[in-house]
C-alpha cells in the first residue's frame, strides 16, 4: 500500500488484536493487513498476505509463538517478527530471539513505543532491552565453546566503527550522517562486515559486540 509497512497482528485474544491494530493504524506509515488468532493461522496469513512485520504473541494455545516464528523465518526470511509479551521475561524473549525474532514489545508499552518497535523491526533493527544482555553473552560463549569463534581482525577500521554504531542501535542514515558517508557506502560496509562475521541481522551483531567488549551492556 504505497510504501506503507504491512503488519500482521497475531494474538489469541481478540481484544488485544483490536487494540494493537488501532494503535498501529493510527500511524500513516503502518497498515495492519491482517490478523491471526493462532500460530498455525499466522503461518497461513503470512503466506497469503506477505506482511513486512509480524507482531507475534508468545503464549498461545496450539502452536506456540516460538515455533510459529521459527517456521515463518525459515520459509519467509524477509519477514521480520516482533514478539509480543505480557511480561519482560528474559527466558521467553531469548527463546524468541533464537527462533528468529528481531526483538520484542511489551503489551503494556505506550502506543508510540509499539509503533516505533514495528518500524525498527521493519528496518531490520533489533528491538532489545538490556535485561536480555546477559543471556545474549551466555549464548555467544556457548557458541565459542563449540568452535564458532569469528575473527574481529578481518574487519577494517571503518567496518569496526560501523559495527559499533550498528550495535548501539544507529540506523544506516544516522551512521552516514555521523561519519560523513553516503547511505549506500554505509550499506556496503555493513554487508561486508556481516559477510566476514557470518551474520545475518543486527541481533547477531549486538551479541557479537557485547561479547567482544565493543559495546557495554548499558549501550544496547
Amino acid at each position: 500500500m504505497n510504501g506503507k509497512v504491512r503488519v500482521l497482528v497475531v494474538d489469541d485474544h481478540e481484544v488485544v488484536r483490536q487494540g494493537i491494530k488501532m494503535v498501529l493504524d493510527s500511524d500513516p506509515e503502518l497498515d495492519v493487513v491482517g490478523e491471526a488468532a493462532s500460530g498455525e493461522e499466522a503461518i497461513e496469513r503470512v503466506r497469503e498476505l506477505s506482511p513486512n512485520v509480524v507482531v507475534m504473541d508468545i503464549s498461545m494455545p496450539g502452536l506456540s509463538g516460538f515455533e510459529a516464528t521459527r517456521r515463518i523465518r525459515e520459509s519467509h526470511p524477509d519477514v521480520q517478527v516482533l514478539a509480543l509479551t505480557v511480561h519482560d521475561s528474559e527466558a521467553y524473549v531469548f527463546q524468541m530471539l533464537q527462533a528468529g525474532a528481531t526483538g520484542y514489545v511489551v503489551k503494556r508499552a505506550p502506543s508510540e513505543e509499539v509503533i516505533q518497535a514495528v518500524k525498527r523491526a521493519n528496518a531490520g533493527e533489533a528491538v532489545l532491552h538490556p535485561s536480555v544482555a546477559k543471556l545474549l553473552i551466555r549464548d555467544y560463549l556457548t557458541r565459542v565453546e563449540h568452535g564458532e569463534e569469528v575473527s574481529y581482525d578481518t574487519l577494517s577500521d571503518r567496518e569496526r566503527e560501523i559495527l559499533k554504531l550498528i550495535a548501539e542501535g544507529k540506523t544506516n542514515k544516522e551512521i552516514a550522517e555521523m561519519l560523513y558517508l553516503s547511505v549506500k557506502t554505509v550499506q556496503a560496509h555493513r554487508a561486508n562486515l556481516m559477510r566476514k562475521l557470518g551474520m545475518h541481522d543486527r541481533t547477531e551483531l549486538v551479541k557479537y559486540a557485547i561479547r567482544k567488549g565493543i559495546i557495554g551492556l548499558d549501550e544496547t
